[in-house]
């Protein structure tokens, strides 16, 4: 409605591949929860993957994520971060998205997996003050009570149960992903031979 704050959903993440479940997740929650727009923001250094592994340079994460997103106008692939520069932290992008539209209503799409590392993220106090957070419910995991001091709501989701390590790990021995991967994504890691790919 005209007047009304822009209720923006923000969906972060390595994207590492971007699969079928990330974009099933952030499609029921722009759906179910009536939201303007739907951000698929990409991690420009994931810090909770610092040092873990190696990780697909941010350019390509992005290439991979405009890939998935072509056809699908609900979902908007970001740059925020990358453009940012340095490890990605929400609360940053949050503050940004905010100073452009301080008068926009921020949803922080999260696993239901991830609610129990809340206390362990940047500035997690002034996080939660100034977002809602749609905790999306999958597949194995216990279902988690409302983090204590959030504004949050639980969307379920068609269950996807596969990960992006195990599809780097399927693409590295060169077996089938389709169906897993959006084809549009798959040939994009095969023009960009990633993973191992385009031998």
């Amino acid at each position: 409605m005209p007047g009304e704050p822009a209720r923006i959903g923000i969906f972060g993440g390595t994207f590492d591949p971007i699969h079928t479940g990330h974009i099933e997740a952030a499609e029921a929650v722009y759906r179910l929860l009536g939201l303007d727009r739907m951000l698929l923001v990409v991690a420009n250094e994931p810090w909770q993957k610092e040092g873990i592994r190696p990780v697909t340079p941010a350019e390509d994460r992005y290439a991979m994520v405009e890939a998935a997103t072509e056809g699908r106008p609900e979902l908007e692939p970001s740059r925020i971060e990358i453009e940012r520069g340095g490890p990605s932290y929400t609360v940053d992008t949050v503050n940004e998205l905010l100073s452009r539209d301080p008068s926009s209503e921020l949803i922080v799409v999260v696993g239901a997996d991830v609610v129990a590392d809340l206390p362990t993220w940047k500035d997690e106090p002034t996080l939660r003050k100034i977002v809602t957070l749609a905790v999306v419910d999958r597949p194995g995991s216990v279902v988690v009570d409302s983090p204590p001091g959030w504004r949050s709501v639980s969307v379920p989701v068609v269950p996807f149960d596969v990960s992006s390590t195990e599809l780097r790990t399927r693409l590295e021995a060169d077996l089938p992903v389709d169906g897993l991967v959006p084809d549009a994504v798959i040939h994009c890691i095969r023009r960009r031979g990633l993973y191992a790919t385009g031998r």
